[in-house]
């Protein structure tokens, strides 16, 4: 399982790589964000509701914790930055296991409740728009979609 890397230079194109991703995720699938403050995960997240089709604004979920979408397959968008220092299980394998694709902000936080199979993605700034994006797969179906965005990169 390869990791696959990208350079994004502006918010615009981290939205259209969101949305790009998009087209190949299923039910059940996790993304784990990780980058400092800043960084572009909820930039990202825009994207890949962009790419499911999702009209609302999609707003980081800092104070909430968790924020439903409705598009093609519903959007779980999770910011667990403010469960540092909490065991506390908030019923998260009813979203992972859901009919909808998880996003989840500072996944690092609550690694224990993590699905062993998700689209591990570390967004990192090089430059005022510029961000470096590596994607992890960590199990068979993530690697299916890596596959998948490798194999349109080459056809591109």
């Amino acid at each position: 399982m390869d990791s696959l890397q990208y350079r994004l230079t502006s918010p615009e194109e981290t939205i259209k790589f969101g949305a790009r991703l998009a087209e190949y995720l299923k039910p059940g699938d996790v993304i784990t964000l990780e980058g400092d403050l800043g960084a572009g995960k909820t930039t990202f997240t825009k994207g890949l509701a962009e790419g499911l089709h999702i009209k609302r604004v999609v707003k980081s979920p800092t104070f909430t914790i968790i924020r439903e979408y409705k598009g093609r397959l519903p959007l779980y968008h999770m910011d667990v930055y403010r469960l540092e220092d909490s065991d506390e299980d908030l019923g998260f394998d009813e979203y992972f296991e859901g009919e909808g694709v998880t996003v989840v902000e500072w996944a690092h936080l609550i690694e224990d409740f993590l699905p062993a199979d998700r689209l591990a993605i570390t967004i990192r700034r090089v430059g005022d728009d510029e961000r470096e994006l590596m994607i992890e797969p960590t199990g068979e179906r993530s690697n299916s979609v890596c596959e998948e965005l490798r194999n349109e990169s080459i056809s591109d």
